[in-house]
C-alpha cells in the first residue's frame, strides 16, 4: 500500500525557476487547474503572461482529487434555490453544465489524452431523512429541465464524465509554453505589494511588476484583509484507490461524506470528510479509510489525503476582490468540485483580463457575501478557525508562520499540519503548501 495519490506521475519535465526580475501584464500565482485554465484561456492573447508556481506544477490540490467531471453536486440546488432562489440555482446548474461541455471540448480538440470516460453520476442517500432530501433534489432539477432517473436510495444523472486529471493538466502546461507564455516552477512569491499601475510581487531572490495578478492559489493568501478565514472554511478527505472491476459509474453520498468512481481497474473510494479543525490525529484518520475501504472487500493499493476550500454559500469565489480594483483577480472555494469550477474560474477570469462579457461574473462575485446575510455561516467559520487554534495548542507543538496555530504531526506522511488553514510543512520544516509564505521555525 502506497501513501500516495493514483494520479502521481513521473514528471520528467525540466523546473525552470525564476532566476531574474520581470515586467508581465498578467501575473498567475498558482499552477493548479485554476491557474493553467487561465493560461490556456490567454493562450492566444498577445500579452506577456507568467505563472508562478511554489512547488511543480499541478503537484498541489489537483493531484488529490478524485477527478470527477459532473453537475451532480450532492444537494447543492436545493441548497441554493432556499438561499439565493431558482433562478440563481438554476444559472449555477448552466455553469456547470457549460464547465463539462468546456472540458470535454477542450480534451477533444488538443487531443488530450487523459482517460476521458463518459459516465451516469448518482447520489445516494444514507438514511430515511436524508431520502426525502434526494428526492427533493430530483425535484428541484427536473424542474430545472435535467432528466433524472431514480432508484431506492439514489437518483442518477447522465453525460458526467470522469478523467485523470494530472495527464490533461500536464498537456495544458505544455500547450501553455509551446504558446509562449510563462512558467516557473519552485518560485515561491512572498510579499505582493500595490503599486499605482500594478502590484510588485517579490520572490526570495527576484521581483516581478505586474500590471495585473491573478491568485490562483488554493488558499488566497495574500489576501488577508478581504475576510478569507471567515469566508471558506477548510476540509479535509481521506481517499483509497484499491483493484476492482469497472462498473463504469460514479456516486456521492447526499451528505457529501463518501463517494467513489472507477479508473480502469481501479475504484477510488472517498471514505471520510472532516472539517480541518475536527480529528486532528492524522493516523487515525488514515485508518478510518483503510477500514471504510476494507469493509467493502477491497484491499487498498493506494491511500491519500486532500483539502477543500468551502465557501459559505456553496458557490465559488471567483473575480475581483475589490469593488474597484480590476488588477487584482482570484478563484477558490470550488465546494469539492474542482474541476468543474477550476475550469470555469480559468475562463471566467481571461475574459475578464480581456475585456469580454462573461454571464457569470456577478454570479461568482467574489464580494457577494453580505455580511448579515451570511451571518450564521461566517459565524461559523470563525468558531471553527477558533476551535481549531485552540485544539492545535493542546495537541500540537510548534508555531505555523501563517497565523499562528500549533502544527500538528503527521506521523502518516510524516510531515507538520496545520489544523486552521491546511499549511503543511516537511520534517524538516520546509514548506509543502500554504497559505504560509515561510517555512516553519523550530522552538
Amino acid at each position: 500500500m502506497k501513501y500516495q495519490s493514483l494520479w502521481q506521475l513521473e514528471d520528467d519535465d525540466k523546473e525552470n525557476c525564476l532566476d531574474k526580475d520581470i515586467d508581465v501584464d498578467v501575473l498567475i500565482i498558482g499552477g493548479g487547474i485554476t491557474g493553467l485554465s487561465t493560461l490556456y484561456f490567454l493562450k492566444d492573447s498577445n500579452l506577456r503572461v507568467a505563472l508562478v508556481e511554489a512547488s511543480r506544477c499541478y503537484h498541489g490540490v489537483s493531484l488529490y482529487t478524485t477527478g470527477k467531471i459532473t453537475y451532480l453536486q450532492e444537494l447543492v440546488y436545493q441548497k441554493l434555490v432556499k438561499k439565493y432562489g431558482f433562478d440563481v440555482a438554476k444559472k449555477y446548474l448552466t455553469s456547470q453544465l457549460e464547465a463539462i461541455d468546456l472540458l470535454v471540448k477542450i480534451i477533444n480538440e488538443e487531443k488530450i489524452d487523459c482517460d476521458l470516460e463518459k459516465v451516469n453520476s448518482y447520489v445516494v442517500a444514507r438514511n430515511k431523512k436524508d431520502l426525502k432530501k434526494v428526492e427533493k433534489e430530483k425535484e428541484t432539477l427536473e424542474k430545472m429541465g435535467v432528466k433524472v432517473f431514480k432508484s431506492k436510495w439514489a437518483i442518477g444523472v447522465m453525460d458526467t464524465y470522469v478523467f485523470q486529471p494530472i495527464k490533461y493538466l500536464k498537456r495544458i502546461k505544455e500547450i501553455g509554453k509551446k504558446s509562449g507564455k510563462e512558467i516557473y516552477e519552485m518560485t515561491r512569491i512572498k510579499e505582493m505589494v500595490k503599486i499605482e499601475d500594478g502590484y510588485i510581487c517579490k520572490t526570495d531572490k527576484n521581483t516581478i511588476k505586474a500590471k495585473l495578478v491573478v491568485v490562483a492559489c488554493h488558499y488566497p493568501f495574500f489576501l488577508k484583509p478581504y475576510l478569507m478565514p471567515v469566508k471558506v472554511r477548510c476540509e479535509k478527505s481521506y481517499i483509497t484507490a484499491s483493484k476492482s472491476k469497472n462498473l463504469g459509474y460514479s456516486w456521492i453520498s447526499s451528505d457529501g461524506n463518501y463517494s467513489a468512481r472507477y479508473h480502469h481497474n481501479y475504484i477510488i473510494n472517498l471514505g471520510g470528510s472532516y472539517n480541518i479543525a475536527n480529528k486532528l490525529k492524522e493516523k487515525k484518520n488514515f485508518e478510518r479509510v483503510i477500514e471504510y475501504t476494507k469493509n467493502r472487500g477491497l484491499i487498498p493499493s493506494y491511500v491519500w489525503k486532500n483539502d477543500d476550500m468551502i465557501s459559505v454559500d456553496g458557490m465559488p469565489y471567483i473575480g475581483k476582490i475589490e469593488k474597484n480594483n480590476d488588477s487584482l483577480l482570484m478563484g477558490t472555494a470550488y465546494n469539492t468540485w474542482g474541476m468543474t469550477n477550476g475550469t470555469l474560474a480559468g475562463k471566467l477570469i481571461s475574459d475578464m483580463i480581456l475585456g469580454k462579457y462573461n454571464k457569470y461574473e456577478n454570479l461568482f462575485d467574489p464580494l457577494r457575501v453580505n455580511i448579515w446575510q451570511h451571518s450564521w455561516a461566517l459565524m461559523i467559520n470563525s468558531l471553527l478557525n477558533i476551535k481549531g487554534f485552540m485544539e492545535s495548542k493542546i495537541v500540537g507543538s510548534h508555531k505555523c508562520p501563517h497565523m499562528g496555530c500549533s502544527l500538528v504531526y503527521n506521523s502518516v506522511n510524516n510531515t507538520w499540519d496545520c489544523p486552521c488553514h491546511a499549511s503543511r510543512f516537511w520534517k524538516d520544516g520546509n514548506l509543502i503548501k500554504g497559505p504560509s509564505k515561510e517555512n516553519m521555525k523550530f522552538k
